[in-house]
């Protein structure tokens, strides 16, 4: 059996580094490799190729890639990311923009005379309900 004493803080704290430095390096192929895979500008070889390399040699395969690539993926993450930005505040405002376009609709039937103020604010509050 194991005790505390038998085991030295040192070494707990050295099995630490090791385990998140395992972490780290996990996450670290898995963004090299969905990198790759995201990559329109290369064949589908040069990504199996690259996947390859990334298995049967990692640190080398790993280390090559990021010296090598470093600049296209930071190219490739920010457009995903603004990507990401463009569709994200279209569709706030496809959601915003219905109940403002309800609103306005009531408004010109309002001005028209066509409903009356307390349709035109059951129209409103419908509409900014939904």
């Amino acid at each position: 059996m194991i005790l505390a004493a038998d085991y030295p803080f040192l070494n707990i704290l050295w099995s630490m580094i090791i385990f998140f430095a395992w972490v780290i390096w996990i996450f670290m192929v898995f963004t090299i490799l969905v990198d790759v895979f995201r990559r329109r500008d290369i064949s589908g070889w040069a990504k199996a190729a690259w996947a390859v390399f990334l298995i049967v040699l990692p640190f080398i395969g790993a280390l090559s890639y990021l010296v090598f690539q470093h600049d296209g993926m930071a190219e490739r993450s920010a457009e995903q990311a603004k990507n990401q930005r463009q569709q994200a505040d279209q569709y706030i405002r496809e959601v915003a923009g219905g109940s403002a376009a309800e609103i306005e609709k009531a408004k010109a039937l309002l001005d028209n005379g066509t409903i009356t103020p307390e349709e035109f604010s059951a129209l409103k509050a419908k509409a900014l309900a939904a």
